[in-house]
């Protein structure tokens, strides 16, 4: 379900052509002003049909192409680009820039739904209690303590790592991703 209902929106856009300040209408309405700028960008666009709600598309590569090119060549932000084509969702723009920049006119073929996996490594099998009944040896819990101090240390690696990859995104100048 939408965070906003169509009414509510109008009624931010409106305040704010009245000669609000985004930031001000922001403050009172309790949105952020990222959300003024787009709705506003979609109200001057589209007028109230802009603000309705629609179901989600899925864009072809073309038209991901097509949308950047246009931004690129007009000198558009990407929120001006997001509000003239009546696409959805203020990130897709800049998402679809990254990737592009990130892997070409490939990285923004549509992929199929769903959740990713992050880690690709299953766990090792459980292993079944010895025949004898006896506890396992501490050896046995010493090299499985062991292991998992590992994948706990690895794991936190990979966090890191794509902690410091998205503040480096964050910061690429130019972009407008910022």
């Amino acid at each position: 379900m939408a965070k906003y209902s169509p009414s509510f929106k109008r009624e931010v856009v409106l305040a704010h052509l009245k000669g609000t300040g985004h930031k001000a209408v922001a403050i009172r309405y309790g949105v952020d002003r990222a959300e003024v700028r787009h709705w506003t960008a979609l109200y001057r666009q589209h007028g109230s049909a802009g603000l309705d709600r629609r179901p989600p598309r899925q864009y072809s590569a073309e038209f991901k192409l097509q949308v950047l090119q246009h931004m690129w060549r007009e000198k558009l932000s990407c929120y001006q680009a997001t509000a003239l084509y009546g696409i959805r969702s203020k990130r897709s723009v800049p998402t679809w820039e990254r990737l592009y920049h990130e892997g070409g006119i490939e990285a923004l073929t549509p992929r199929r739904g769903g959740h990713s996996r992050i880690m690709a490594v299953d766990p090792p099998p459980l292993r079944p209690p010895s025949e004898t009944g006896e506890a396992r040896t501490r050896e046995e819990l010493l090299k499985e303590n062991e292991r998992l101090r590992a994948e706990v240390a690895y794991l936190k690696k990979a966090k890191a790592l794509v902690g410091a990859k998205e503040s480096m995104r964050r910061a690429k100048p130019g972009s407008c991703l910022n």
